[in-house]
């Protein structure tokens, strides 16, 4: 069974988000997103026409990744450190609610 739109409206992992519109967003290029899909940040899913669409929580991390290279860290270190980051986040998170159950 589908997602109904509010369903949609809270997934954060819904693409939602087309590539111009997620430049936007993050406040920065198409260019920058795509380089962020070929260093392995983030991997857009693709419309039925192959064109890019990005989730909430894909922008959250090219917005990160931004700030880091803004910052002056190169692009394939800030990738790389955010990677890290939600991994230990993720095994964190994990071993909580093992410790609960």
């Amino acid at each position: 069974m589908g997602q109904t739109p509010d369903d949609m409206f809270g997934d954060e992992d819904f693409p939602a988000y087309t590539i111009g519109r997620a430049a936007e967003i993050v406040g920065t290029t198409q260019e920058f997103l795509r380089r962020l899909d070929e260093a392995k940040l983030i991997d857009p899913q693709r419309s039925a026409g192959g064109h890019r669409r990005y989730s909430r929580y894909q922008l959250r991390l090219a917005a990160r990744a931004r700030e880091m290279v803004d910052q002056g860290t190169a692009l394939e270190a800030a990738c790389r450190i955010i990677i890290l980051e939600d991994q230990l986040e993720d095994a964190l998170r994990q071993n909580q609610n093992r410790q609960r159950h």
